[in-house]
């Protein structure tokens, strides 16, 4: 490309030598070394060139810059793609339970840091984006601009030296006209003077003839060495001057885009590469989350989780039936079968259904189920599972009450604020959040207690199940017992007759609604220990028994709204009034009853802070 410029400005010296000087360059005998025509093509020629060649450079300059779209659209496109893959094998809600394991931790780092790559291919399509293409596309604005203004100069240069070619050219063919013309009457007056037939005034018509174009000749000659000097100016500063300053401003404009293209494949490469720290960052996290595997690790994890912490059972002891009486010996044989197929543990102890409680409305909190399920005791868990289930729900409600405390006492100091100084706030707009605040934490305070108490009990029958002394009574007189899912055990005698157990008493219940009756003692006429086996019989069976409703103690005013949630629980609105049935028996659960549209009553318990009670004299 320099080549080509540099022929160009060197040619402008060849233009020197047609100025001659316009006396010099005028005589009987004109020469021309060349056509000053012949050498303007050649220069518009090389022009032309040089137009194609620096708007192929712009169309290549254009064509990486749609080259960087078209990158960045895919980077874009890989980006999202690794996020969508990402979003779709994300551990679900119900897979929870398995993140404790190393290989699902693994799984879940290594979907993060798939992610953090993601975020790298963002970052390196929003650089291109903004730093390259922009620049490209505004480069190629530019360079598209400054070529069209050289381009439209030079060409008005070339117009302006045509324009003075022709003019010269005019006059050249005048001069030579006028030239002629005064030869030839320099001729006929030579003649017509040497005639000797010729008058006197036929003479002197000749010689003013030829005096006449003598002067046009010398005129025309004048135009025309005026028209060549100008010319040759204009030539000269063409060649010299204007068309290299055109030439040069396209050579930096080449040179710019030259420049530029190698600047920005330069720039894409540092907004690779600035990522690549980040990325083999990423890499390394993969690596540690797959070297984080332990397979020792996950087998504790599976024996911890399915461990269910029952007793292997004793030895069967042999029974001689010589020693029984004969004829009850068959029904001693399938009583003693039965009871050996339904030891806590086998496939059919799961099938053990239980009626406890009048039409299973009050029953025991044993039969209360969570929304995963799942006994609000966890007691259909095995024993290790069960207390692991409630350990976690202590320390899940001792680290909300810490919360709810700590907004509480933020609460007050507010209030303790508002009260000292006025300026700053109504205390009343923060009773009310207080009130609230002291409602949710004596909730989380019960549901505490109700949880210690069912691990208490947990502990206590482990315990005594582990104990020489529960080993020996499991086998009496050569009968097994069987256990309930409740976690007591209970004598299967030869009779069949299944033994009142805890689940059923109300007086054993936990203190609150969704116990059933709370630790009342008189929720229920005859609901004492065993009244719900005693009224459940078979699987399906049920005695309906007639309850004399309990004499109202007194009235009471809701003071908040309460959404029942549980068993044993009604709802109940602001400012609702209601009959008190049953007091607080310290659990903080309060049985009322109001009438229903179908003139009975709907009874239940509300929280006692929830309520204004009036009782009656």
């Amino acid at each position: 490309m320099s080549c080509l410029f540099g022929y160009l400005n060197a040619t402008t010296t060849t233009a020197r030598s047609l100025n001659c000087g316009s006396k010099a360059a005028v005589g009987s005998s004109i020469c021309w070394d060349r056509d000053p025509w012949q050498r303007l093509e050649e220069f518009r020629d090389q022009n032309d060139n040089l137009a194609i060649h620096t708007n192929r450079g712009i169309d290549a300059l254009d064509k990486y810059a749609n080259f960087l779209r078209d990158r960045v659209a895919i980077e874009t496109e890989y980006a999202g793609k690794l996020r969508r893959l990402v979003k779709n094998y994300q551990p679900k809600k119900k897979e929870e339970e398995d993140n404790e394991f190393t290989s699902m931790q693994a799984f879940r780092n290594l979907l993060k840091e798939v992610g953090d790559l993601a975020g790298q291919r963002e970052v390196v399509s929003e650089s291109l984006q903004l730093q390259i293409i922009q620049g490209v596309t505004l480069l190629s604005k530019t360079l598209r601009d400054d070529r069209k203004k050289c381009l439209s100069d030079g060409a008005m240069l070339q117009q302006n030296l045509s324009t003075q070619l022709s003019s010269l050219e005019r006059a050249k063919r005048n001069y030579e006209k006028a030239y002629r013309d005064s030869e030839k009457a320099v001729e006929n007056y030579k003649k017509a003077d040497m005639d000797l037939n010729l008058s006197r005034a036929e003479v002197e018509r000749y010689k003013t003839i030829m005096t006449s174009k003598i002067q046009q000749s010398d005129d025309a000659k004048n135009e025309y060495a005026n028209q060549l000097q100008k010319t040759n100016n204009l030539q000269q500063q063409h060649f010299s001057i204007l068309l290299p300053a055109v030439l040069s401003r396209l050579q930096e404009l080449d040179e710019k885009r030259t420049r530029g293209i190698r600047e920005f494949i330069i720039g894409a490469a540092e907004v690779e590469s600035s990522v690549a720290p980040i990325i083999a960052r990423c890499m390394e996290g993969i690596v540690k989350a797959g070297e984080s595997i332990n397979e020792k690790e996950d087998s504790f994890k599976v024996i911890e989780r399915y461990q269910s912490g029952f007793t292997p059972p004793t030895d069967i002891p042999f029974e001689d039936l010589s020693k029984l009486d004969p004829d009850s010996l068959q029904d001693h044989y399938s009583n003693s079968m039965s009871n050996h197929l339904t030891m806590r543990g086998t496939m059919s102890a799961n099938k053990i259904k239980k009626r406890v409680g009048i039409f299973n409305i009050f029953g025991s909190n044993k039969n209360s189920l969570t929304a995963d399920g799942q006994k609000e005791d966890f007691s259909d868990l095995p024993p290790n599972q069960q207390r692991k289930k409630l350990q976690a729900k202590i320390a899940e409600l001792q680290q909300k009450i810490a919360q709810e405390t700590n907004a509480r006492d933020g609460l007050m100091k507010m209030k303790i604020v508002y009260e000292t100084n006025s300026s700053l706030g109504n205390p009343m707009t923060v009773e009310g959040q207080l009130n609230e605040s002291e409602h949710k934490l004596e909730k989380l305070k019960i549901d505490l207690k109700k949880y210690q108490g069912y691990f208490e009990r947990a502990n206590q029958a482990q315990v005594a199940n582990n104990s020489p002394q529960a080993n020996r009574n499991q086998l009496q007189n050569g009968h097994r017992t069987s256990r309930h899912s409740n976690g007591s055990a209970d004598d299967h005698h030869d009779e069949g007759d299944d033994q009142p157990d805890d689940a059923g008493s109300l007086s054993s219940s936990s203190a609150s609604p969704e116990s059933g009756l709370g630790t009342s003692h008189t929720s229920l006429p005859g609901s004492g220990q065993g009244s719900a086996n005693e009224n459940a019989i078979g699987e399906d069976a049920y005695f309906e028994t007639e309850v004399e409703p309990l004499q109202p103690l007194g009235t009471c005013r809701a003071l908040y709204p309460f959404e029942a949630s549980s068993e044993g629980s009604i709802p109940m609105n602001e400012g609702e009034e209601l009959q008190v049935i049953e007091i607080d028996q310290g659990d903080g659960w309060t049985r009322v009853r109001r009438a229903n549209d179908s003139n009975g009553w709907d009874e239940g318990f509300v929280p006692t802070s929830y309520i204004e009670c009036t009782l009656y004299a």
